[in-house]
């Protein structure tokens, strides 16, 4: 067999930021979880962990190189993101996250100045929020009541944007706003906002939102009154603002999720370290069947989940035409099962999931901290909306056929081209191959024998005649099932549809590590793990892993605890 090329190695810098962070769980570590937990009780940001990524040039990463920064390939961003997360994800969101949101609305539709001026602020270490919400109207962007009307000499900003991150420490705001009084998707816009050319006395500041989780990100509110703007302060041409957020999201959606996995993995190990320690009926909890059951099962699904948002992130780059429908399926798919994991790992802690004392006193603010990757930025639900009405264009155009997505797709840390905003394209059209990758993919399987590779074919089988299934009923559906208030079972559509997805990710990430020197990915126990996983019918628990499969992810995971090994698809060295 043909040895594939291994997996790039990652970029130096992301060795270098872990080293400037340290060992998270060494009490005696200035930039661990302790003084982050320290930080929170206090309800503010860590500031010894803003100075740390302010000195190592965090904001370089959100800008692309074509412009003075280090932002060349998303996977690389999600990596040197999830050592934030790690530690502190009130950092992740708080320091850079909200400004790379801002960034890409900038990199997708901005002007040449307009790139330039976000680009030198970022570089330099300040921020950049984005206005896209307010409370009255939720994820409905076209209800939005922020007005940004043509007035002699340009525009005239009028209304309020509430729970917006960074507010009033951003130089400048991405603002979305109505620039047209008629209906329709052509009568919003978005701009940006330099706060420092504001008139005095037209925009005035609401108080901070004090929130459960992630309680020292700056969540504020901003309102505008009369407030002159020039007219070239729109980005793209007026009335695009919704077609903006629609290609942007697709990074954003994909990227922001898939950085939350840091945090888990810090849970995970939290759990590990617990369970290893703590003495139950003469022994120790990890020596409990059912113990290591559930926590390899969690390892599991935080193997599926990096998987899936891998192949996403990497979508973008190979095929981006297609990721519209990649990043409402990441959203759906990995936010769940990151909450899930979280909830599995706090009934094995039992009472120690919430004492904010102690070894384990991290633990509770990850839980808590978890929660805005399924509604932060955008819902859960939202997506699901935005997914359903293109199922039957997808069943007919794409899922009866045999068309795999690019090798290259399903080869995480390999080499990339270059990433072009530009080209994202706001519909598929109906054009989707990762899921008939699974139908190709089991033509070309490898011959293998084992009970795991043996579980890893039947489930494959499964899932590619469930997308047969599923074309026939979404073909079937009527225009009415395809709106908001859809049926449930119509909208369970969906979740199989993303189950799919998933399970061609695995299966295909498996089958082209064969022959590589990655012996883990090339060994069928934690394909065949994810799609047994995935195989539960909705609305039932998912099983736990059955011995054959539980026994060789307990001791991978064991064994890169051990080793300072990142818990995610690659297991990169970590600081520790």
């Amino acid at each position: 067999m043909t040895t594939a090329p291994t997996a790039a190695a990652p970029p130096a810098r992301l060795h270098t930021l872990e080293s400037a962070l340290g060992d998270p769980f060494a009490d005696d570590n200035p930039l661990g979880l302790r003084a982050a937990l320290e930080a929170d009780e206090r309800g503010e940001m860590f500031e010894a962990g803003e100075t740390a990524l302010h000195a190592y040039g965090l904001g370089a990463e959100f800008v692309p190189t074509a412009l003075g920064g280090r932002l060349d390939r998303l996977d690389h961003l999600v990596e040197i993101m999830r050592s934030v997360y790690r530690r502190d994800p009130c950092l992740g969101l708080g320091y850079g996250a909200s400004s790379f949101i801002a960034g890409v609305n900038l990199w997708t539709a901005g002007n040449d100045e307009q790139c330039r001026r976000a680009a030198e602020l970022l570089c330099s270490g300040r921020r950049v929020a984005v206005a896209y919400h307010e409370l009255a109207h939720g994820n409905d962007m076209s209800g939005t009541e922020f007005t940004a009307l043509s007035a002699p000499g340009g525009l005239l900003l009028n209304g309020r944007k509430e729970v917006i991150t960074n507010v009033q420490r951003a130089e400048a705001v991405v603002v979305f706003a109505r620039t047209a009084e008629r209906p329709g998707s052509r009568s919003h816009s978005q701009l940006l906002v330099d706060k420092a050319q504001v008139p005095a006395g037209h925009m005035t500041y609401l108080p901070r939102f004090r929130t459960s989780g992630m309680r020292g990100v700056q969540l504020g509110g901003i309102e505008f009154r009369d407030c002159p703007l020039p007219a070239d302060a729109v980005l793209g041409r007026p009335g695009q603002g919704l077609e903006t957020a629609l290609r942007s999201f697709q990074v954003t959606r994909t990227t922001l999720v898939s950085m939350f996995t840091g945090l888990v993995d810090t849970a995970l190990r939290i759990t590990v370290d617990h369970v290893k320690g703590r003495r139950l009926y003469g022994r120790t909890a990890a020596d409990l069947g059912h113990v290591r059951a559930v926590l390899a099962t969690a390892f599991s699904d935080l193997l599926t989940a990096d998987c899936f948002a891998t192949v996403a992130t990497r979508a973008l780059h190979l095929v981006p035409e297609q990721t519209s429908i990649h990043a409402q399926a990441v959203k759906l798919f990995v936010s769940k099962t990151l909450m899930d994991v979280m909830n599995q790992l706090s009934a094995v802690m039992g009472a120690h999931f919430y004492i904010r004392e102690g070894a384990s006193a991290a633990f509770q603010k990850l839980l808590r901290d978890i929660q805005p990757a399924g509604f932060g930025h955008a819902a859960r639900a939202a997506c699901q909306v935005s997914l359903l009405p293109q199922l039957p264009l997808l069943a007919r155009r794409s899922w009866t056929g045999e068309t795999g997505a690019p090798a290259e797709l399903f080869r995480p840390g390999s080499g990339l081209p270059p990433f072009d905003f530009r080209r994202l394209a706001i519909s598929a059209a109906g054009r989707e191959n990762l899921s008939t990758s699974l139908t190709a993919g089991l033509a070309a399987m490898p011959d293998g024998s084992g009970p795991a590779y043996t579980a890893l074919r039947a489930h494959g089988e499964h899932f590619a005649r469930e997308l047969l299934t599923l074309a026939e009923e979404c073909t079937a559906l009527s225009p009415a099932e395809l709106s908001v208030g859809a049926s449930s079972p119509t909208y369970d559509l969906t979740t199989r549809y993303v189950k799919v997805l998933v399970a061609a990710a695995c299966f295909e990430t498996w089958r082209h590590a064969r022959g590589t020197d990655d012996t883990f990915l090339a060994d069928p126990a934690w394909a065949a793990a994810a799609l047994h996983r995935l195989r539960a019918p909705l609305g039932t628990p998912a099983p736990l892993l059955p011995d054959h499969l539980q026994q060789p992810l307990w001791e991978e995971l064991l064994d890169r605890c051990a080793r300072s090994q990142g818990l995610g698809l690659l297991p990169r060295p970590l600081a520790g």
